[in-house]
């Protein structure tokens, strides 16, 4: 971009910023960075269970994002295309690694939070871990962070339909790993 900006870069809109970044504007991705680095961070941090791990996911998803910028096409929302980047470098990196030790669990919550809050969050958080890899990811997307089941399949490169049977499935399976069933409660919350 040349000369004087016009507009600041807050106030410009995500797809505007990846253009200004594709344009060649410095400080433009740093913005769309700024904006979104704390959900994808969320979202790297469910689906990998692992601070450190998250860490270096949301840092392989940006670097990638600022390099093929160019790249994007604009059929869907810039957080889309962010969320599926950053969803991708999680399943890279927990391919790629094989643990020699169990992992440790990792509080999540809201240090505020009653502690019976913070076991069933633990207890939810050690079911979903259990989960197949595929069925954690949809759930993380479209239960936990409200995306909808077209984004959600469009972020995993899947159909919606999968997105669906891999909720449904999965749900099903964290009620069993909690020991939920219709009109029952877990032992912890009697």
């Amino acid at each position: 971009m040349d000369g004087v900006r016009a507009v600041p870069l807050a106030d410009l809109s995500d797809r505007e910023l990846l253009e200004a970044h594709v344009a060649g504007e410095a400080q433009a991705f740093g913005e769309l960075f700024r904006r979104h680095r704390d959900r994808m961070w969320a979202v790297a941090l469910r689906t990998c269970r692992d601070p450190e791990l998250a860490a270096d996911a949301v840092q392989d998803g940006f670097i990638a994002a600022f390099r093929r910028a160019d790249s994007f096409r604009g059929d869907a929302a810039v957080t889309t295309w962010l969320h599926r980047i950053v969803v991708n470098a999680c399943l890279d990196r927990l391919r790629r690694r094989r643990p020699t030790s169990e992992l440790p669990e990792y509080e999540l919550g809201d240090p505020h939070d009653h502690h019976s809050s913070t076991e069933v969050r633990l207890d939810v958080q050690q079911a979903l871990a259990r989960l197949p890899e595929g069925q954690r990811a949809a759930l993380v997307l479209v239960d936990m962070h409200a995306i909808p089941v077209a984004e959600a399949a469009e972020i995993l490169g899947v159909a919606e339909g999968t997105i669906k049977s891999r909720c449904a499935r999965g749900r099903a399976a964290l009620a069993k790993e909690l020991g939920l069933t219709p009109g029952r409660r877990a032992a912890h919350e009697v």
